[in-house]
């Protein structure tokens, strides 16, 4: 008999392997302490690798008790949550030519109400479903008008899925998503920012064409922050580094 695919069945299989030792771990790596990105999260202490096998084991699962995971105050519950997203949105797509069928809608939708409700909202649980969800399904449909909404949003974690969101572009050798965006982003200097905006260009320049990135970043670098130019320049040479740093 399979397992009962309920939130309470996904949260019972996550209890069964929690640690203590490691919850206390998580909350200081994901600075949940008072005035930290992550202030008032809980954690019960999975690894991440834990969770995929979770999400794995409840495929199938119905969208109300995916809100239900994502509604809990504990932030592994909300990753599984988002694995089971992910894992259902995806499916909707196999058998079928695109995105434009009612139950991925359902999926992305249910995504963006969660995103709304600030369930999505540290930058684990971002980057693990931004590209992944609403990045392809906008690549498909050829629409990045709620990518750019996003990125345009004061909020962190908002703004963020805007700008991981064009990683499903980039893998598909599109630069123009996250180019659109930039305008939106290059001036915010938040930390989580800075890193998520400075790692989609170096992807751009590892996935679709070096030249791009340096075009970008020729006429950019004196505005960017700090972070942001260091993390697109990663892997570039050391005089190409020198030559971008100094225009700042």
């Amino acid at each position: 008999m399979g397992a009962e695919l309920t939130a309470a069945a996904v949260r019972a299989a996550a209890a069964e392997i929690a640690d203590p030792q490691l919850a206390i771990g998580l909350g200081k790596f994901f600075q949940a302490r008072p005035g930290g990105y992550g202030e008032g999260d809980e954690f019960i202490g999975l690894r991440v690798p834990q969770q995929r096998a979770i999400a794995k084991r409840f495929r199938g699962i119905g969208s109300d008790e995916v809100v239900a995971l994502l509604d809990s105050p504990i932030h592994e519950h909300r990753l599984i949550a988002l694995f089971l997203l992910r894992g259902e949105f995806e499916r909707t797509l196999r058998p079928k030519s695109g995105p434009d069928r009612d139950d991925a809608a359902r999926w992305v939708e249910l995504y963006l109400d969660a995103v709304r409700r600030g369930r999505v909202n540290n930058w684990d649980l971002v980057d693990s479903s931004a590209d992944s969800i609403l990045g392809d399904y906008c690549r498909r449909r050829d629409e990045n008008a709620v990518i750019l909404a996003h990125a345009a949003d004061a909020d962190l974690w908002r703004r963020r899925v805007g700008i991981i969101a064009t990683f499903a572009h980039t893998k598909h050798g599109d630069a123009s998503a996250l180019l659109s965006v930039a305008p939106h982003v290059r001036d915010d200097r938040r930390d989580l920012i800075q890193k998520a905006f400075g790692w989609m260009l170096r992807e751009v320049g590892k996935r679709v064409d070096e030249q791009i990135l340096l075009g970008y970043l020729e006429e950019n670098a004196a505005r960017m922050g700090r972070t942001a130019l260091s993390y697109a320049i990663e892997h570039r040479t050391p005089e190409e580094r020198a030559h971008l740093r100094a225009l700042r």
